[in-house]
């Protein structure tokens, strides 16, 4: 990695709305364990959906939702789930995220809740969220997977050159390769394509690791390769690629879209989660609807285990909601739908019936600063 070149500064816009909320109490372990059939249950209840911690996207009463509460009524949980969250860190103190942080070694504690792959990090196991957008887009994947394992795996230094952010993302990567996660959740990106990233990522689609990534907010169509965006780009068979929608059904003027690059719709527009220092806020963008795919993912495998990456992923898109606004912008011309994506998964599995920046509530424009690749 030492050989890359500065090509490119991909900024990646977000549009923040802060308010704030309680701080919380210590954190509760569980461990990575397989769920017995006599455990099985439904984990989940309703009145979560509507909470202060999440956003329109999974409110039932909101008709451009992802139809979540179809899914929760049919779920049974067979065994966890651990996503690595390639991104800014996590606030390891969080009410709504300290149970479900995970480590691959010992317990959690202030010195050991994920790996701080950043330039200039001070400890390796403490991936401090200064920014909040790791704390946000974990908390989108846990509010449609209450029981998800976040590892937090931080790659994003705000003072670091673009090259030593790409470096760092590789090895974040990496990380999570070589300990076998069972989704990765990576909203960066630039445009141009990296030789050791791409290498880390086919060793990933080789072990059936999926890996759900952002289209990018360049409002461009990435199927033009002078335009394109990766990991988003790279065509492997483990990617799903992401772009957002608003509350409308309509793209955002700032995603990207493809009809063949791009895989499916999500919610993105003032999505609200959890943000650094036990806070809660809004943040808009294709990192937001990365993280309502990646959390229907991991729902999914939790109770179809034996499903494939490449499975899941023809499931989540077979069973997208097709929308007029969406057609000829992503290859399924339609939107996420956690209802259908489960119902269609029992189906793949033979279990189903075969018919079928701090402001206080002030909207300001925020840039990170991401990457760059050779």
């Amino acid at each position: 990695m030492n050989k890359l070149t500065i090509k490119k500064i991909i900024l990646a816009h977000v549009i923040a709305t802060l308010s704030f909320s309680a701080m919380s109490q210590a954190i509760s372990i569980v461990p990575r364990t397989s769920i017995s059939k006599s455990e099985d249950r439904s984990y989940f209840d309703p009145k979560d959906l509507t909470s202060s911690y999440v956003s329109w996207g999974v409110n039932p009463g909101n008709p451009s939702s992802i139809n979540l509460l179809d899914a929760w009524k049919h779920f049974k949980k067979k065994r966890d789930i651990v996503v690595a969250v390639v991104d800014t860190g996590i606030d390891r103190e969080h009410p709504f995220l300290q149970n479900n942080i995970f480590v691959e070694a010992g317990s959690v504690d202030p010195t050991n809740f994920g790996v701080d792959f950043s330039k200039d990090k001070k400890a390796k196991g403490m991936p401090t969220d200064n920014h909040g957008h790791g704390t946000h887009v974990s908390g989108i994947i846990k509010s449609i997977y209450p029981d998800v394992k976040i590892l937090a795996l931080k790659y994003y230094n705000p003072n670091a050159s673009g090259v030593d952010n790409l470096n760092s993302t590789v090895e974040a990567l990496r990380y999570a390769v070589d300990h076998n996660v069972d989704v990765i959740n990576y909203s960066g990106g630039g445009p141009e394509a990296a030789s050791e990233e791409l290498r880390v990522l086919k060793e990933a689609e080789r072990k059936g690791i999926l890996v759900v990534a952002a289209a990018g907010n360049e409002e461009s169509n990435i199927d033009d390769k002078k335009k394109a965006y990766f990991p988003a780009s790279y065509g492997l068979k483990n990617i799903i690629t992401v772009t957002a929608h608003d509350e409308d059904l309509k793209i955002l003027n700032s995603s990207n879209y493809g009809r063949s690059s791009v895989d499916i719709f999500a919610p993105g527009y003032r999505i609200k989660s959890s943000l650094q220092n036990g806070r809660s806020g809004y943040l808009t963008g294709t990192s937001q609807a990365t993280a309502f795919v990646t959390g229907v993912a991991a729902l999914i495998k939790a109770e179809y285990p034996q499903l494939s990456t490449e499975k899941i992923k023809e499931i989540i898109k077979v069973s997208a909601k097709k929308e007029i606004t969406m057609e000829g912008k992503c290859a399924t011309g339609g939107r996420l739908d956690a209802g259908s994506a489960l119902a269609l998964a029992a189906q793949f599995a033979g279990e189903g019936d075969a018919k079928r920046q701090v402001a206080n509530t002030e909207t300001k424009e925020g840039k990170i600063i991401y990457r760059i690749a050779n």
